[in-house]
């Protein structure tokens, strides 16, 4: 019986814990362990909580550390090393790898990346994606090295992008095919019978972390954009907009093929939707929307207990 793959497998969010149970339900594959990043205050009562990756870990009896840092750091180093890895697996763990990590699996560290690479290296990939208009994204099998995803590939998936995608149901797809992308390339690359290619030169962007003022609409925007601004935050964390000083969450709409010459922001119809002039001269028309400290609402049912009227304005303008 040939020995089993060991796998150190380093991730933080739950996107990541998809693959790491799909390493698990390998019966050919050993995590001998995880890396996840430190618990994190988060929730009403901002207590310390473990990252997602770190409780799908130990519910499976896996030893797990949480460090700091990994640069300079000789007990982390120290912990992998005896871990005698033969491939580092990496998805989503939100820290740089130095060199002395890489340098450690046996075989190789490989990272399992949401989109097709060289475009959209970094932080948010998917997110970028939706919001740049692609029409295509997907999954790549990265070799890891110093720089920021800029390894050669070993594998890709391609999933195309819809006029319906959300950013939560690219996730989800996202999530799904990186599971299979990962479990198709693992062995392939411990047997030598996937090489990495180099990153193509041309056509590199980054994608740079989300900022929490990117999803305060501004209705200067241009409607296709805010219509995918919406798709990509709904329903959490949200895109808002200001009105009477509450805030009110963007849920769902559409953008539609009608000009205006109306201000910025401005409620331009209430009968199907509540219709907002944006900047490029296009109108989009909200259908579902959240005020400040109530439910997800119809406009219908919204504008039924609001004051909002025709002429008004939307946002800090």
């Amino acid at each position: 019986m040939s020995p089993k793959l060991k796998v150190v497998f380093a991730g933080t969010p739950a996107f990541s814990v998809a693959c790491l149970q799909a390493l698990l339900a390998e019966e050919a594959i050993h995590v001998v362990g995880v890396v996840s990043q430190p618990d994190r205050k988060s929730g009403r009562g901002m207590k310390l909580r473990p990252s997602p990756v770190k409780q799908a870990a130990l519910a499976a009896g896996i030893e797990v550390i949480t460090p700091e840092k990994l640069r300079d750091n000789d007990e982390a180093l120290s912990w992998l090393q005896a871990r005698e890895a033969d491939m580092l697996v990496v998805v989503a763990f939100g820290m740089i790898l130095p060199k002395s990590w890489l340098d450690t699996p046996k075989v190789a560290p490989i990272n399992v990346h949401a989109s097709l690479l060289p475009r959209w290296r970094g932080a948010a990939p998917i997110e970028r994606a939706l919001l740049s208009g692609d029409t295509e994204t997907g999954v790549g099998i990265m070799m890891m090295e110093e720089g920021l995803d800029t390894g050669g590939i070993f594998l890709e998936k391609r999933l195309p992008i819809s006029h319906e995608s959300t950013g939560a149901s690219l996730w989800a797809e996202l999530e799904t095919l990186g599971c299979i992308a990962l479990t198709e390339a693992i062995f392939k690359i411990a047997a030598g019978e996937l090489k990495p290619v180099a990153q193509a030169e041309s056509g590199v962007t980054y994608a740079k972390k989300i900022q929490n003022d990117e999803r305060m609409l501004d209705w200067g925007l241009d409607a296709a954009y805010i219509e995918r601004l919406v798709r990509c935050y709904a329903p959490k964390p949200g895109v808002r907009s200001l009105f009477s000083g509450k805030m009110l969450k963007i849920i769902a709409g559409e953008t539609l093929n009608k000009q205006h010459q109306q201000r910025k922001g401005t409620v331009l119809a209430m009968q199907e939707g509540l219709d907002i002039a944006c900047g490029d001269g296009a109108i989009y028309r909200i259908q579902q929307i959240q005020p400040e400290g109530k439910k997800v609402m119809l406009i219908a049912d919204f504008l039924r207990g609001s004051q909002m009227a025709v002429g008004d304005v939307l946002g800090d303008v």
